[in-house]
C-alpha cells in the first residue's frame, strides 16, 4: 500500500483526508506538527508528503527545505489557505512539486496524488539488490532481505543513491544515536552480514560497489 505522510493541524481535516484517502488505497501516517512529520520522515520512507504550511512547532515550509537539504526528493504537494503569490512561490523555493490551495476538492487532490506517485518506480535495482518502494521489501540476488532498523535503512539510502556516493550527514539521519563510530559499525555489520562492498570516499561520504 502506498504510504503518504500527512502534515496537518485540522484534526476535522486530516481525519476526512485520511478516511477518503484510505478508501482509494493509501496508508497515511498523520503529523499534527512539523516536528513530528520530521520524526515520522526519518523512520519511513513514503512515497509522497502532504505539508500544510501554518503548523505548530516547524511550518511545513521550513520542513521541506530541511528534508531537501537533507537530500530527501520525496514528492511533495504543499496544501494550505495561503494563497498569496509570495506564500505559493516560498513553497516552490522550499522543494514543493505541487501546490494546493484551501478548501479544495479531494477527488481533485487524489488526481494530484496520483500523478506523482504514478512518476515512481516500483523498484529500484543495484548488483543483485532490490529495492521495491511501495512495499520497503529488500531482495539480493532474489532471496529477501531479513535485515531491520538501523542497517536496512543505510543499506535502502545506498540503493537508492546508488552507483553515486551517500553523504556521511545524510546517512547519519538514519541513525538512533548518530556518531561516526555508530555509522562505521553498522556498515561493518552490512558489510560483512551480506557479503558486499561498502567504499568510504573520503571527504563525501560511503557508497555500494
Amino acid at each position: 500500500m502506498t504510504k503518504i505522510l500527512l502534515l496537518e493541524d485540522d484534526p476535522i481535516l486530516s481525519k476526512t483526508l485520511i478516511k477518503y484517502l484510505s478508501i482509494n488505497g493509501y496508508h497515511v501516517d498523520w503529523a499534527k506538527n512539523g516536528e513530528e512529520a520530521m520524526h515520522l520522515s526519518y523512520d519511513t520512507n513514503y512515497a509522497l508528503y502532504l505539508f500544510d504550511i501554518n503548523v505548530p512547532l516547524l511550518s511545513g515550509v521550513d520542513l521541506l527545505s530541511e528534508l531537501r537539504e537533507a537530500s530527501d526528493v520525496t514528492p511533495t504537494i504543499i496544501i494550505s489557505a495561503l494563497v498569496d503569490v509570495a506564500s505559493v512561490t516560498k513553497g516552490f523555493i522550499a522543494g514543493a512539486d505541487d501546490y494546493v490551495k484551501k478548501p479544495f476538492d479531494p477527488e481533485e487532490l487524489l488526481i494530484r496524488i496520483k500523478a506523482k506517485t504514478a512518476m515512481l518506480a516500483e523498484k529500484i535495482t543495484f548488483n543483485g539488490f532490490e529495492f521495491h518502494l511501495q512495499s520497503e521489501e529488500l531482495f539480493y540476488n532474489k532471496e529477501p532481505l531479513s535485515i531491520l532498523g538501523v542497517q536496512k535503512r543505510l543499506l535502502i539510502a545506498l540503493i537508492k543513491n546508488a552507483p553515486n556516493p551517500v553523504t556521511k550527514d545524510e546517512l547519519m539521519l538514519h541513525l538512533d544515536n548518530p556518531t561516526d563510530v555508530a555509522l562505521r559499525v553498522n556498515l561493518n555489520k552490512l558489510k560483512k552480514k551480506l557479503d558486499i562492498e561498502i567504499k568510504n570516499i573520503r571527504g563525501v561520504g560511503y557508497k555500494i560497489i
